[in-house]
Formats: C-alpha cells, structure tokens, sequence
C-alpha cells in the first residue's frame, strides 16, 4: 500500500489530474491484478450475507416501499438503448440497474445487520454489492468479473474510511460509498481510467449529505441512504460513459469536498490505495454481524448474553442499582448516552432509533439472553415495564483507553467493546470486558463459510421455500465460475410479498 498525500488546492495552484484522487483511485480500478482466492471466498461469503439480511427485510415497509419503486421501471427491451435488465429480491422480471440496485440497498441496509468496517469513518462496505450486481446482470457480465468489480468496491471504500473521517463534520458516511460503487462498477465493465475518474467525480458529488439521518429519531430513510448512494454510482457511470464529466477536482478543490464539507482548507490527509499490481484484500479486514443491530452493539450483546446466564439475577432490575459501560468515544457518542438523544431511552421510539441505542440492547440481551432481529425490537418487548427500569439504569462513558483500541491499526489490539461495571442492590459491583464481539474473527466463535449459510438458512426459513433457500446457495458457492446467464440466480423467489403502496410513478 502506499499513503498518498491529500489536501485542499486553491484554483490557481493547478493541481495535476494525475494527482487528484478520483485519478489515483482510478487508477487501483482499472489494475488488472489477479484477484486472491481468499478474497474470491470472502466475497462469495458477502454475497452470501447480503442475501440473507435482505431476504429478512422484504416484508418490511421500507423494501416493499422501494422494491414497489423498481416494479414501476422495468428494463426496455430492444433498441439502441436496451440491456439485460437486474433483478430484485423476492421477484420475477427485470428491471432498469439502477433501480433494481436501489431496492435491493434497502432490502440489504434495512435490518443493520451486514458487514461493517470502522476507522476514520464507519461504513457497511456490503453495500456496493447491490449496485455492483446489477450492472453486471444488465450488462451481461460473468461471475469472475463481478468478483473483480466486488473487490474493487470494498477495497476504495475501506481505505476512504481508514483515511477520512466524515462523521467529525456530521456528513453522512455514504460518501465514500458513492465513490467505491462507482470504482467497482468500473471494473467490472473494464472501462478506462477517464470514464471512472469522472463517474467517481459525480458519484462523490451527488452523495454528501448530513448525518441527521442517523440522529434524533431515526427514520426508514437510514435503510435508503446507501441504496440511493449505489444508485448515483449507477447513473454516474452511465452519464460518464456517455462522455459526460464531473467537477474537479472533487477533493481537493478550492470548493470542494475537503474545503467546505470536512477539514477545511487546512486539512491535511493521507490515503491508503494499492499500488500497480498489488493485489485488492480490503474486504478481509471487514466483518460481519451475528446480530442484527449497530456494529458497536455486537460485542455488548455478546457480553449481555453471557452475564445474564451467569447471573440471572441481574435480569431484575430490584437487583441493580445502575450499569456502566465504559467504551469508545464512537460507541458513547453515537449509539450510548454521549448522543444527547432522549429518544435512545425512549420505550416508544422506532426500530431504527432502537437499534441505535446501547442501553436499550445491553438491557434487553441482559434479560433475554439472546438477540432476534424482529422480536427483540417489536414494540410490547420494548415496553415491558421491567425491562424499561433497567434499561434506564444503563448509561455509557467514553474510556481513553477503549476509545485508543478502537483506532488502532493493529487487528490484533483494535477494539469495538468495552468495560461493564454493574453496582448491585447492595452497593457490592461486578465488572467485566469484552474487546470484540464472538463473530468477528478474533472473538470466540469466528464467521466462516458454515456461519454465513447457516445465517441465510435462519433468516430465509419461513420466507422463502426449502428448495429456493438451497439453489441460491448452490448458485451463490459457484460465484467465480458462473457465466452471464446464471448471474440472475443470485436473486430468490418468495410468494406472498405485501404490495407496494401507490406513488408517483
């Protein structure tokens, strides 16, 4: 890898196209390096993984919303203008890519329960696998190329996020996104190093929005969010194609991203990227969620789990007096009690605001002793007057220490949880830790190929038929050796979907 130097340039200092970075990152996208086999496996376990959170979603408002969306665009067969088409999840047909890739981005983000990726910034670099996807069913491209355009994806999005944080300026994390979609889908379609410059260019444009939509009560747009981030890689690529460019430079310029949305003129970056030839292993640094919550939250509901079998007693909250958790400056912040959000103690407040909300998790898993995407958030348990005690007994503090673990570059010191400290009834405490959760490769039980199907078999039983559940395995297992025609496999069928409320279109 090789750090390059990022900064603001006023419009007279001429800044070098060669040295923008939309052209560097055009240029990793248009490497032809081979891709690892352990990268191809990680991908196929991602393609996997998306398909199986989103399978958990189709039912619900926000899919169905979106999915009703893409209904009302299908592809236009014929012409100088047809293709192919995309599929979406839970339907028959073909659909015009970008909306196709729209609504299966909000059937993938809507339960918060796919990979993730945190550094300077947070991501969910799974979501460029929807985008990424769709181009390659309408354009007719093959399984080998779509695991190129995947890598591609994941490895731009993760190395924006070791480099630049968006969150400290309250932008939206799909910023780096919109970049990373359109780089992959580059690769993917084998385009040249001007037509992704400028799609990045746009994609990048069309993308920065504030973090409200992870803030105060929570709205079904957080699922939307990145789906519409893919979406403007879509069109991005498209108009470029077309010859169409792109303000720049993007970055750096005078008024530019850098200048006005993050650090100023002042800021200074360095971002990592592949050098010519050196192989795309982003997406082995990510990880995925057993639980279908915010990633800071997976570890906590591990401990939860656990403390709440060894100690039972601490399900009633007679018995406590109240509970610390001493964590990250981000797991404080944005999801504990250092968000200044009275929503995130509030027993009415939406599934999106809940599954924000570390004292609602801790408490709930404490009780429980396990973790369901659906009835760990449906409304009578977020209501029960017990759990709401000692829910508002929970509050968190950011530690130096954890917060230190949790920007470590060292995967073997980096750290997504904390320490609890529960002072009993009597005044008598308990304390203990968890670094990170059990799924992620350095906790106690790693994801691997096992995991993933058997976490798609879980949430696709009762939505989709026994048949369908293993031929989209057997399809998805063959990812690098299926020709254009199989990639529509990728999809599944269910029966008995709600229909999309009436719109505009």
């Amino acid at each position: 890898m090789k750090l390059y130097p990022v900064r603001t340039y006023r419009s007279d200092e001429n800044l070098a196209k060669e040295d923008e970075l939309a052209w560097r990152i055009a240029q990793v996208a248009v490497d032809p390096v081979a891709v690892t086999d352990a990268v191809t496996e990680m991908v196929i376990n991602r393609v996997i993984d998306n398909a199986a959170v989103a399978v958990a979603s189709i039912g619900r408002a926000p899919a169905v919303a979106a999915r009703g969306q893409a209904q009302a665009h299908p592809v236009v067969f014929g012409g100088a203008q047809s293709g192919l088409g995309a599929t979406v999840f839970g339907i028959g047909g073909r659909f015009s890519p970008e909306w196709a890739a729209f609504a299966n981005g909000v059937a993938v983000r809507e339960l918060d329960y796919h990979d993730t990726f945190l550094a300077a910034e947070y991501s969910h670099p799974g979501d460029n696998i929807p985008p990424i996807l769709a181009v390659a069913q309408h354009a007719g491209r093959d399984g080998a190329a779509l695991v190129r355009g995947i890598a591609t994806g994941y490895e731009i999005q993760v190395d924006l996020v070791k480099a630049i944080s968006l969150h400290a300026h309250k932008i939206d994390h799909v910023a780096h996104l919109g970049p990373s979609a359109a780089a992959g889908i580059g690769t993917l379609l084998g385009l040249d190093a001007e037509t992704i410059y400028q799609a990045i260019g746009q994609a990048l444009h069309t993308t920065t929005a504030t973090r409200q939509s992870r803030k105060g009560a929570i709205s079904t747009w957080k699922a939307y969010a990145p789906a519409f981030a893919g979406k403007m890689a879509i069109e991005a690529i498209d108009r470029a194609m077309r010859g169409q460019t792109s303000p720049s430079p993007i970055w750096e310029g005078e008024d530019g991203v850098i200048a006005w949305l993050l650090d100023g003129p002042e800021g200074r970056y360095e971002v990592p990227l592949p050098e010519p030839g050196e192989a795309k292993l982003a997406i082995l640094d990510t990880y995925t969620k057993e639980h279908s919550a915010e990633y800071q939250a997976q570890a906590w509901i591990d401990l939860a789990r656990r403390l709440g079998t060894e100690h039972p007693e601490l399900r009633d909250p007679a018995n406590v007096q109240n509970i610390v958790l001493a964590t990250s400056h981000h797991t404080h912040n944005v999801i504990g009690s250092g968000s200044n959000d009275p929503q995130k103690y509030d027993p009415t407040a939406s599934r999106e605001t809940l599954d924000h909300s570390i004292p609602y998790i801790f408490a709930v898993a404490l009780q429980d002793g396990t973790w369901d995407h659906e009835t760990s958030y449906a409304p009578e348990r977020a209501q029960r007057p017990d759990t709401v005690e000692l829910w508002h007994k929970v509050h968190t503090v950011e530690d130096p220490e954890w917060t230190r673990r949790y920007h470590s570059n060292d995967p073997a010191e980096k750290a997504f949880g904390g320490r609890v400290e529960i002072t009993w009834a009597d005044g008598s405490t308990l304390v203990d830790e968890i670094a990170v959760a059990d799924a992620h490769p350095l906790g106690a039980r790693p994801f691997a190929r096992e995991q993933y199907i058997e976490k798609f078999r879980t949430l696709a039983a009762g939505v989709l038929e026994p048949a369908e559940i293993e031929r989209f395995l057997g399809v998805a297992q063959r990812l690098p050796h299926l020709v254009a025609d199989e990639l529509a496999g990728l999809n599944v069928i269910a029966s008995g979907l709600p229909v999309a409320p009436k719109g505009l279109f």
